[in-house]
This record gives structure tokens, sequence and C-alpha cells, in this order.
């Protein structure tokens, strides 16, 4: 039998455990799984905390139904028909700018209409389709490619926003490449993004009249999906699916090899035979478990850097916010001079978020343009946080709940060469056989992105293990 160790248990870890069960099932095959926690507690940054009748995210708050990945996970496990769908006015978003929030324009008269970007901004941003494609496979900085395609104006006021609501990151250093390979494929493909949206825009229509399920022509689109109880339910429900022996507090120190295979030394003494191992830890965490493995492999994964975050968790009673908290949230450009990157309306995004009467407001801080923010002591945070919602959104009011959650290091950046550095990596594991990685580091780090390369990883193990015979 096979033993095949599971590095961390949050979702890319369970996943992987899960889905190499049902395919050694399948293919009957005896495996014996064992997932390695260095926590005491399942999940990862993956975390539903309640408290005073309130539900906070200790990390992300959902997956888009866009992809099909989550959702054929949520079907294995039996747990589709508890699956929550974000609520329909959470599809109104806002950037907060020179002193305003503004609705996100959804559409063509939307935009016209819009006072985010001014007519300079707007005439800049419509001239994208005359700007030259470019073709030549070289990757960008997101911000580059802002400039280069949609302007100054546009990268300021919805670029940058963006990527530090997503990545928390710094469009100056972000890959264009690895953040949104799609957007630069429309580019190379098509010429230009508003030639494409035109171009797929009627292939839809087309496909429509034939009959056709067709997904959204103006990008990855889809709907932020949860649970009632938040999240955690993924991650709790997978755990539970797994048949195999899930160990916490049991911390790697060093992976090394033994036999063909490898030796898995515990922090605290104790080691750990395997023929397989899989690492769905964080880089950081990868490159001090590798050390006195493979030096190329440590410095590899020790190159991705990752941005912290202090997530700020503020509860009121509905009647203090004069706001309609009618949407999804509001980011901030960074121009604006404030400390947060933005705030989501989790009571309006989702229920069961805040006690009846109540509203839950969650505010995010750091990132890779502020990774300072993290050492400010809460009393700091509370301020800094209440100050920029009183500038945004007029509360003046104290709340009621406070909770300030910390993530020295929260989310992996992408930066321009992180495609060639996986690249590298790839051919380093070639030299490394039983040895596989997997986890938001690499190829994706939402929620989808997680389950679709654990899947990816169990099938690559499968393949191996039949090549073996």
């Amino acid at each position: 039998m096979t033993r095949i160790a599971i590095i961390g248990a949050g979702l890319s870890g369970l996943t992987t455990a899960f889905a190499l069960e049902q395919r050694a099932r399948a293919a009957d095959l005896d495996i014996d799984i064992v997932v390695l926690e260095k926590k005491d507690r399942l999940g990862g940054k993956i975390w539903s905390i309640k408290d005073e009748g309130f539900l906070c995210e200790w990390g992300p708050n959902g997956f888009l139904d866009s992809k099909p990945w989550t959702l054929e996970l949520c079907d294995q496990l039996g747990i589709r028909e508890r699956l929550l769908r974000s609520d329909d006015n959470a599809r109104k978003r806002y950037i907060f700018s020179e002193g305003v929030l503004h609705r996100l324009p959804e559409n063509g008269p939307m935009f016209l209409k819009s006072k985010l970007i001014s007519w300079p901004g707007k005439l800049r941003l419509s001239g994208e389709m005359f700007i030259a494609p470019k073709r030549d496979g070289e990757d960008e900085t997101l911000a580059d490619f802002g400039r280069r395609r949609l302007g100054a104006e546009a990268l300021d006021k919805l670029i940058a926003p963006m990527v530090s609501g997503i990545f928390a990151g710094d469009p100056e250093t972000m890959s264009l490449k690895s953040c949104f390979p799609r957007i630069q494929q429309l580019e190379e493909e098509h010429g230009g993004l508003i030639k494409a949206m035109i171009k797929l825009a009627k292939q839809k229509k087309k496909e429509i009249r034939e009959g056709k399920q067709v997904a959204s022509a103006a990008g990855p689109g889809g709907v932020l999906t949860s649970f009632h109880d938040g999240i955690q339910e993924l991650t709790d429900s997978t755990a539970t699916k797994v048949r195999g022996e899930i160990r916490k507090a049991a911390g790697i120190e060093r992976i090394l090899r033994k036999n063909g295979g490898f030796e898995l030394r515990f922090e605290g003494g104790g080691t750990l035979d395997a023929e397989i191992v899989i690492s769905a830890a964080p880089a950081h965490a990868l490159a001090e478990m590798t050390q006195g493995l493979d030096d190329d492999l440590t410095e590899l994964v020790n190159e991705i850097p990752y941005a912290p975050m202090n997530v700020i968790c503020f509860g009121y009673e509905r009647e203090k916010i004069v706001h309609s908290l009618d949407g999804f949230g509001y980011l901030i450009p960074r121009k604006e001079g404030c400390s947060t990157l933005g705030t989501l309306w989790d009571s309006s995004i989702f229920p069961n978020r805040a006690p009846e009467g109540k509203v839950l407001l969650r505010s995010m801080m750091g990132g890779a343009t502020n990774p300072g923010a993290i050492e400010l002591s809460d009393a700091e945070v509370r301020a800094r946080t209440l100050a920029d919602l009183n500038a945004t959104m007029g509360i003046s009011a104290e709340p009621d709940f406070v909770r300030i959650f910390r993530h020295p290091q929260a989310i992996p950046q992408y930066v321009v060469g992180h495609a060639k550095r996986l690249a590298a990596l790839d051919e380093k594991l070639q030299s490394l056989p039983g040895l596989y990685l997997t986890g938001n580091a690499f190829y994706g780090i939402g929620l989808n992105d997680c389950v679709h390369a654990s899947q990816q990883v169990a099938e690559r193990v499968m393949q191996a293990l039949a090549a073996r015979g």
C-alpha cells in the first residue's frame, strides 16, 4: 500500500486528499493517506467565526459560480443544495473617488453617465480599440498594461483598486500573465479588449440563437456563493469525507529523501515515512521544510512574496448607519489617501451575517502597497478604519462590535516573472519524483483555482501510481 502524506489541511490539502481517495477507489487501488496540519484547526485561511450573533469571515467569504470546479466538489460532497447565492443587490459595487462613492458602471449608458472617470479619461478608454496589440508573449505588469491600453486614469480608478481588492497587490509589480491570463489572451487573439468584447458578444448571440448554453462574453462574471453558516462549511464537509487520517498540531520541520521516498520530520520530534509527499502549505512554509532537500527548490518557492492584511469587522445597530448599504461594498484608490483598501457590506451580501436590526461591515487594511499596517496596534487599526468609514459613508458612531484579524502573510503575490518561476519549479520537480505542490501560491488564489489545482495534482499522482504498476 502506498503511503501519501499531504502537508496542510486547508481547502487545497483536504480537496487533494478527497480527490485522491475517490480516484483510488475507482481504480481499485490501495493508498494510505495522511493529512498533516500544523495548526490545531482545519481549513487554513477559511474560517467562519460566529461571535455575538455576527458571522465574521477570517479569510475569503465565498467563491464565484462561473467556474465548475467548486460546484462539482459540492455535488460530490452532497452539499450542493446548501449553497447560498449572494443577494442580487450585491451586484452593485462602488469605487470611492474624490469624496464620493461611485457605482461601477455595468454597461455603456451607465459608463457614459458615470462621473467616476472624467470625459478625457472616457475618451482615452474608448480609444483602446485603436491601440496596437502586444503579441510578443512577454510578461508585463498590470500597471504597464493599464497605462498602455486604457490610460492612467483608468489604471488609478479601476485597475489598481481591483488588484488591491482581489490580490491585495501592487499593480506596478503584479504580472498580467499570471493574474489575468484571460485578458492577455483576449488582446493576443482579438487585438484589444473592446474588439474582443464585440466579437464575443456577437458569438454569444449566435450561440443563443442556436440554443446553446453560453457564459458571459464580458469576462469571468459569476455570482458570489457561500453557505448560510459561512464558507467554512466547504472545508468542514470535505474533511468529513476524507477517510484517511487527519492529524492536527502536526507541523513539519523538514522534508528529506529516504529510500526512494521521503522522511518527514515533525516539529518537536518524531518522523513519518511516505512514498509520495504533496505540499499544500504556503510557499514560505514550504521553503523552510525543503531546506536540506534541494537548495534550488527552496530558493524558487522562497521567491514568491506574500502581502500582509488586517481584516476588520465592525458591527452596528442598523439605525446608526445613514447609508443604504445597497450593494456589495466599495474599493478605494490609493490616491485617496485612506488607510483601508475598501469595505464589504457583509450583511447585505449574505443573510445570517448580523443579528436582526444590526449590520456587519468588513474592511481590509494593508496589502502590498501598505505592508506596515500589520504592525499597527488594535487601537490604531480601529481608529483608522473608523476614520475611513466616516470619510466614505459618513459613519461617525462607534461600532457596537469589533473584531480584528491579522494575516502577516495573507495572499501570495504573482509578480512579473511568476510564470517563469513556475516553469522552473516544474522542471526542478522532475528530479524529485514523488514530490508534488499545490495551493494558492502557484496557479490561482481563488477557491475555484485551489480546488482545480488539487484535482489536477491528484490526477498526476494517480498517473504516476499507474505507471509504477
